[in-house]
C-alpha cells in the first residue's frame, strides 16, 4: 500500500483536477482560511502549483512517505507557503487548513471513483489520508521554524539596541546597561564597545550598571572580561553606578575589582573621565 501500484489516487488527481482545484479552493474561501490576509488570486495560485506538485509526486511513486526524494519539490512549496503564512499573521492551524482542507473534495472523488469497491475505496482513503496528514505536519514545523527565526532575529537586534555605546565627550565612551548580564549578551556589548573605541580613538571608556538589577559572581566575570578587552585597545575604564547593596554582594562574593575604578553615579564618573584627560568643568560666577 506504500506505492501508487494500484492506487487510484494518481488517476483521481489527473481525471479529476479541475473539479478538485475548484472544490478545495470554495472549502478554503468558505472556512475564511485566508482571513482575508491574502487575495483570492494568490490563494488559487497556490492551490494550482500544490495540486500540480501533488500530481507529480504521486506519479513518481512514493506515496508512503513525504519526506522522499520524489516529494522535495512538494515540501520545498510548502515551506515556503507557511513562511509567508507565518509572516502574514496566520496561526499554525491556519496555515495547516491549507493542506488538511484538500482531504475532503480527495475523498469525494475517490468514493465516485470507487463505489463499486469498498476495500479499494478504505485503502486510497486511508493513503490519502496518511500523506496529507504529513504534509499538514510539515507545513506546521516549517511555520514554528520560521517563528523560531524571527524570534531569535529580534532577539539579537534587542540585544544590540539594549547595549548602546554612546559618545558623551571627545574621547570619552558611555555603555549603560539595563537588565540581565549573560554570556551572549556580554559578546554583543563587547563588540559593540571595542569597535566604537576604534572608530573614535577613545581613551576612557565608562560601563554604567545602574539598570542592573543584580550582581552575581558570573556578571562580575562578564564586566572584568569587558574592562580587559577594552584595555587591550588602549582605552581605561570606569565602572559607574555601583549601588550600596551591589557593593556588599561584590565583596561577600570576593571579587576582586581593586585595579578597576568605580564611581557611585554616570555623572561622578564622566567628572572623572574628564580629569583623565585634563579637562576641568568651570561653574560660571555669579554676577
Amino acid at each position: 500500500m506504500g506505492l501508487s501500484n494500484g492506487s487510484k489516487i494518481p488517476e483521481v488527481l489527473e481525471k479529476y483536477e479541475a473539479q478538485l482545484l475548484a472544490d478545495w479552493i470554495q472549502a478554503l474561501v468558505a472556512n475564511n482560511a485566508s482571513k482575508g490576509l491574502i487575495k483570492e488570486t494568490q490563494l488559487r495560485e497556490e492551490c494550482q502549483e500544490f495540486l500540480s506538485l501533488l500530481k507529480a509526486s504521486v506519479h513518481n511513486g512514493n506515496l508512503s512517505n513525504v519526506q522522499s526524494s520524489e516529494w522535495r519539490s512538494v515540501r520545498e512549496m510548502l515551506t515556503s507557503v507557511s513562511r509567508t503564512r507565518s509572516q502574514k499573521g496566520f496561526t499554525p492551524s491556519e496555515t495547516a487548513t491549507f493542506v488538511l482542507s484538500f482531504k475532503q473534495p480527495l475523498f469525494a472523488r475517490l468514493r465516485e471513483e470507487l463505489a463499486g469497491d469498498a476495500n479499494a475505496l478504505l485503502d486510497d482513503t486511508w493513503l490519502a489520508t496518511t500523506v496529507i496528514d504529513q504534509l499538514g505536519l510539515l507545513t506546521i514545523e516549517a511555520y514554528q521554524k520560521s517563528r523560531e527565526e524571527v524570534i531569535i532575529r529580534q532577539q539579537e537586534e534587542l540585544m544590540e539596541l539594549s547595549t548602546p555605546v554612546v559618545k558623551l565627550w571627545d574621547g570619552i565612551l558611555a555603555l549603560p546597561i539595563i537588565g540581565t548580564l549573560d554570556s551572549s549578551r556580554t559578546q554583543v556589548m563587547m563588540e559593540s564597545l571595542l569597535q566604537k573605541i576604534v572608530e573614535t580613538g577613545s581613551e576612557v571608556a565608562i560601563i554604567d550598571i545602574t539598570g542592573v538589577p543584580t550582581v552575581d559572581t558570573l556578571t562580575a566575570q562578564h564586566l572584568l572580561k569587558t574592562v580587559t578587552a577594552a584595555r587591550l585597545m588602549g582605552a581605561d575604564c570606569i565602572i559607574s553606578g555601583i549601588r550600596p547593596q551591589i557593593a556588599q554582594t561584590i565583596v561577600y562574593l570576593g571579587v576582586d575589582l581593586a585595579d578597576i575604578i568605580t564611581k557611585a553615579s554616570l555623572a561622578d564618573a564622566f567628572l572623572l573621565a574628564l580629569k583623565r584627560l585634563g579637562m576641568t568643568i568651570n561653574r560660571p560666577q555669579a554676577r
